[in-house]
Parts: C-alpha cells; structure tokens; sequence
C-alpha cells in the first residue's frame, strides 16, 4: 500500500503541531506507523491522501453510528450556512436541541450546550461542587474525561497509551482534591466515602469504560453507585460523551436502568461537529450563571450550524431506534467472528463489547479493570495493527480505545473486516518469533 501522500504531510505537519497532530491518538505513534490523513469519507469507507480506501472503525470516535456523511444530513445544509455561522446571540435551534436531549434522557431535566466532552465533564464538576459546598470528587482509574487539569490522574485514552497518568504542567494542588478508585469495585468507592465523609462532591464515571478499551460495568456496579451518593449526599455525574445516543436513544442510562444526577455529552450530538453538552436535575442546573452562582460560559456554545447538525442527526434517530438493533447485531457479528479467529489461532486474548462498542484486547481475560487492561501485549497488538491497516482496515490505533460500529457497515464488510483481522492476527504471531 502505498502511503507517500501521508508521510509527505505528517512530515510537514510535524514541524508546525507538536507530534504533527491536533490530538495525540491521531499521530499513530503507538503502533509505529504514520498517521493516515483523512482526504474524504462516505459510508462506511475514508480514503486518505494517496487515494488508499479504507473499511473505516473509527468513524471520528464514536459519533458516525449512521457512517459519514449520511444523505438526509446534507438536505438544508447550505440554506443552514447562508443564515449565518456564529451569532453570539441565542436562537430557536438552542431550544429545539435542549427539547431533544431533555426528552431523550429524563435524568436531564436542564441542559446547557458546549463546545467539547471536557468542556462538558469540566462544568459538571464546578456545578456539582457549587451545589453541594464540597471540594472532593471520585473518578475512576482509566476513565478519561477530557483533558481539564482535575481530571489528568489514572486516565485513560491517550494518557494511557503514553503512560503519563498524570500529565506534567498539572499542579499537585489542583489534583489534591481528585479521589480515584477501582472501576467495577464499589468497595473501594465505600471504603474512600469513608475516609472523606461529608467533603465528597461528586463521583463522575464512564457508564461503559470507553477509554482503556471497551469495559462494560459489571452487574450492579451503577446500580450501587446511585445508591452510595444518594447516601452521602454526593452528585452522581455519567459521562456520556461516548455513551449518549450510541448505545440506545437514551444512553446507558436507559440501557441498564440507572438515573444519574448528571450527564455529560459530546460527539454524536453534534453529528461530528464540535458539540458537547451538560445537563441533570433542575435545582442542580439553576446553580449555572445567570440564574445560580456557578460561572460558565462559552462565545460559539449552542453554535446554529452545530445545531442544525446535530438536530437533524438525533431525530433520525428518535425516528428510527431500529438502527440501534442494527448496529448492535453487526457489532455481536463482528465479537464472534473475532473470538472464533482467536480459537482457531490458539490465543487467549479477550473480547469485550457493550452495543455497538467492542475492544480486541491483547491479553487473557476476564478484562473488568484498568489492571486487567494494562497487562495487555503492546508490541503484538502494534503488529497486529500494521498488518490491519495493510489489508485496508482502519480501527483505532491504540490498544486502549474502542471499534465503532455503524449501520452503514454492511455484512459484506464485517466479513471482509473479520478475514483482514486474522490475516493480521496470524502476522502478529508470526512477528513476535
């Protein structure tokens, strides 16, 4: 495959962006190859700079459940642009959007637009801290929630893949307040309520840990941290950047029945444009300026052509909640025709999915933590990607993030996909010799 074009640009582009790239998973460093840049999409498919076509997993991190550039998109897209691209004044669009998400997630009753997950994750945390008069809160080792200083302790993402937990330029001050504990273990949420009873302001989790790979909650984890901050008193914030409007029309909310104080979103809302959002209980929200004390603000929040996007998306979904049966078949597919290569190949690594969320991880399961993640075999699964991405499959080029399904995947493709991944499989192992 020939990848000039791409080698060409990273090479400029690293004398201009530190590692040549706007976010750091993007420069492909952890698996040793250059980045692909992305020339156009369609479907299910990206085709990058030389022209190379790719079977696209990543599909911008989550928020493509539909694929790229899905037609009904297009329809008033430029009638949109004609109205104006930034006001700095409210419009109807903001209304409508805060009627679709509080409608969706009952658990928000307000909402207020961003223009990122950290954006989102961040002013959840100020608020949760206003309302409640407290200074700590729990997050969870290899949960990643945006790049906001409080919250770069044990994260994961890119942190992860880099091995910096806790990013250099965070003050030991800032972090002091940040309480961090075992995901899928509740005794140790007990165990550090215990050791700060009444300073705990919030816990703020990933419902379904999408940054160290794919780990779902196992039973009765969320079930029991909606009943430890009702308890102590304490915000119980779900961060659905991820997770909102991808693993069913409510989020993972809806899917394992558990009603956070708060909620933060990104990505699908915005239907790929940058588009994030809080919201929760009523009285939580009225602590926000300029009805509550807790400041936040933002020049292009609610911005009308992000709006406009990310309206038409969520619609087409309210509209079609059929799709989420879709993906979530193609994704159970695409889990066994990978756990049947790995039979027929004699490894023992593990396979987790949650909807139309799955993580191929390089080691012996069960995986439920982020110590059972970080056992994973780096150098085999960089092989494995290199040997992926040459047989025109693009996943996501860090072992500690997650495959996107969309219903523009066919079974046709799964199917090619899966051949390509024991292709690349048996190359893995062959390498290592």
């Amino acid at each position: 495959m020939i990848r000039e074009a791409s080698r060409e640009a990273y090479e400029r582009a690293c004398a201009l962006m530190p590692g040549g790239v706007n976010s750091p998973v993007r420069a492909f460093r952890s698996v040793g190859v250059p980045p692909v840049f992305a020339a156009r999409a369609k479907g299910d498919r990206v085709w990058d700079e030389d022209g190379n076509e790719f079977i696209d997993l990543i599909g911008s991190w989550g928020p493509m459940i539909l694929g790229h550039s899905p037609e009904f998109l297009k329809e008033g897209a430029l009638e949109a642009i004609d109205r104006g691209l930034s006001y700095g004044l409210p419009t109807k669009l903001e209304i409508e959007m805060a009627e679709q998400v509080t409608s969706a997630y009952p658990a928000a009753e307000m909402v207020r637009m961003v223009n990122s997950g950290t954006e989102a994750t961040m002013s959840a945390i100020r608020v949760a801290r206003g309302y409640t008069g407290r200074d700590k809160f729990i997050k969870f080792e290899g949960c990643y929630h945006g790049h906001s200083d409080c919250l770069l302790v044990k994260s994961g993402s890119g942190t992860l893949t880099y091995g910096v937990p806790t990013s250099p330029g965070v003050p030991a001050d800032v972090v002091k307040h940040t309480l961090v504990c075992r995901y899928n273990d509740l005794a140790s949420v007990r165990e550090t309520f215990a050791a700060n009873r009444g300073e705990v302001a919030a816990v703020i989790v990933e419902p379904v840990a999408g940054n160290m790979g794919v780990v779902p909650p196992v039973p009765g984890f969320l079930e029991g941290l909606r009943e430890i901050c009702t308890k102590e008193g304490a915000v119980l914030i779900f961060d659905e950047v991820i997770t909102g409007f991808r693993l069913s029309y409510g989020g993972a909310s809806e899917r394992f029945g558990v009603r956070p104080d708060m909620v933060c979103f990104g990505k699908i809302i915005g239907a790929g444009m940058p588009v994030g959002a809080y919201g929760g209980r009523r009285e939580l929200m009225e602590y926000v300026s300029p009805v509550g004390p807790v400041y936040q603000a933002g020049t292009l929040s609610g911005n009308p052509l992000a709006m406009f996007m990310g309206l038409k998306q969520l619609r087409y979904l309210e509209g079609h909640r059929e799709v989420y049966q879709e993906v979530e078949e193609s994704a159970a597919f695409l889990e066994a025709g990978i756990r049947a290569a790995l039979g027929r190949l004699g490894l023992p690594y593990e396979v987790n999915r949650a909807g139309s969320l799955l993580s191929l991880f390089f080691t012996k399961g069960p995986i439920h933590s982020y110590d059972d993640v970080k056992n994973s075999d780096l150098d085999a699964f960089s092989r494995y990607y290199r040997a992926l991405l040459e047989r025109g499959v693009l996943a996501a080029p860090a072992q500690f993030e997650a495959l996107f399904v969309s219903a523009a995947h066919s079974r046709t493709d799964l199917e090619r996909v899966l051949a390509a991944m024991e292709e690349a499989l048996r190359e893995s192992m062959e390498g290592g010799k």
